[in-house]
């Protein structure tokens, strides 16, 4: 299944710098080339894979780009520590000051210049002063895109419950400094991390709530950050997920009801028919979270950049719209959170 080549697309979460893809990593990387996947967002959730995201990142410069940040189930005693060397590899802010986490080393100028604007990802970047260990760099080093993974996660455990919140307030701060979005990760403390958002609402860049799987309530609370997006991935596909009616409401009800002639006629539909739905189209974008949570047919194998094929006929049968414009209005909205 492929996709045709006006049909290009943008992975907004794949963690393809994990042991999982250490043994076929170019393979990967050339199965999403030939899919249509055009970018790769990896997210760090730490500061061990800062390091190898940003080396990543450096392997495959035309494909890749960062983003930076500690993990809430990262989160443990030394998460003052490990923020102090993740907000190293960031943008500095002139005349910011970073609060409770203190910089104890000055920062390299990043990539991205005084007004964290898009570059062209060959600028160089002087190498930075915890990026010693990496040895002589051997390309540039490329721009951070956000901040993430972050947010909060009580899914499991409270036992980090305050350092959490302290950890992922200060990392909205470094947002709202840096102009970086942020990428969230948020289970089971919606309520406790929209409260944290709506202090520095005005100000926030925009982001992604990443992996969202909720309800329409928790849809329509999140959408109230106006640069904010939904980030979609292989639960869509799911048997019984509820996704698809908590995306495109009675859009999505027809279509999945339609004879196959009346089907056939929805998939023409232009995203102007879909902006009725419980989420517009507008406000989501494509991810796989990789190597985790693969999309049917591919439910329990290694997921990868390749196959969010199969979230993309998803949508537009959920929609009613063709899946040419599933990935042109997903890619443009990815296009307008991250600036690239």
């Amino acid at each position: 299944m492929h996709l045709s080549a006006m049909m290009e697309y943008i992975d907004t979460h794949c963690h393809l710098d994990g042991e999982e893809f250490a043994a076929d990593r170019a393979d990967v990387v050339q199965r999403a080339r030939e899919a249509g996947c055009r970018r790769v967002f990896l997210p760090a959730i730490d500061l061990k894979t800062c390091r190898s995201v940003m080396d990543t990142c450096r392997q495959y410069p035309d494909m890749c780009y960062p983003m930076l940040g500690l993990h809430p189930e990262e989160v443990r005693a030394d998460w003052a520590d490990q923020l102090r060397a993740i907000r190293e590899y960031l943008p500095p802010a002139p005349g910011a000051d970073f609060g409770p986490v203190p910089r104890t080393t000055a920062a390299a100028p990043h990539a991205t210049g005084a007004d964290f604007g898009p570059v062209p990802r060959t600028t160089a970047a002087a190498p930075h002063a915890i990026g010693a260990d990496f040895g002589p760099v051997p390309c540039p080093v490329p721009p951070v895109i956000a901040i993430g993974e972050v947010g909060l996660d009580f899914y499991w455990s409270r036992e980090f419950e305050q350092q959490q919140l302290l950890a992922f307030e200060e990392q909205v701060r470094w947002s709202v400094e840096t102009r970086l979005p942020l990428m969230i990760h948020c289970r089971k403390a919606q309520n406790e991390m929209v409260a944290i958002l709506k202090k520095y609402a005005d100000d926030l860049p925009g982001g992604v709530f990443h992996c969202f799987t909720g309800n329409a309530l928790e849809a329509r609370q999140l959408l109230e950050f106006p640069r904010f997006v939904l980030g979609i991935g292989g639960v869509l596909t799911f048997k019984k997920s509820n996704l698809p009616l908590t995306l495109a409401g009675s859009e999505a009800k027809q279509a999945l009801t339609a004879g196959a002639g009346e089907a056939k006629q929805t998939l023409t539909a232009g995203a102007g028919e879909a902006k009725q739905a419980g989420v517009p189209l507008e406000r989501i974008v494509l991810e796989t979270d990789a190597p985790y949570m693969a999309p049917v047919p591919m439910r329990g194998k290694r997921n990868e950049p390749a196959y969010i094929r199969y979230v993309i006929a998803r949508l537009a049968e959920a929609y009613g719209v063709s899946e040419e414009t599933v990935c042109q209005q997903t890619t443009a909205n990815a296009r307008r959170v991250f600036g690239v």
